[in-house]
């Protein structure tokens, strides 16, 4: 029996889907996590010492820019105030 006749009248399964070159296709999410999970071992992840640090300075960074911020906005509600005050 032909390899045509086995298939049946609905032609390539998905199963059975080939590239140009003969080989069987990988389907897309199996080659999306393949990929993933490469690019993934890739990675140099911190040591806890390097993760502690650095979460320390996202949080005093934070710190600093509120107090700056926070003196910004009661400094400029003052010279507002202070504007609608003279003009009235």
């Amino acid at each position: 029996m032909k390899k045509a006749d086995r298939k049946g009248s609905r032609g390539k399964s998905k199963s059975t889907r080939r590239d140009k070159s003969g080989r069987r296709k990988e389907n897309a999410i199996v080659r999306y996590f393949r990929q993933t999970w490469a690019e993934l071992k890739k990675v140099r992840w911190p040591s806890r010492r390097e993760a502690l640090n650095l979460t320390l300075i996202v949080l005093s960074t934070t710190v600093v820019m509120s107090a700056f911020l926070g003196v910004v906005d009661r400094l400029s509600d003052l010279l507002f105030s202070f504007l609608i005050d003279i003009s009235g």
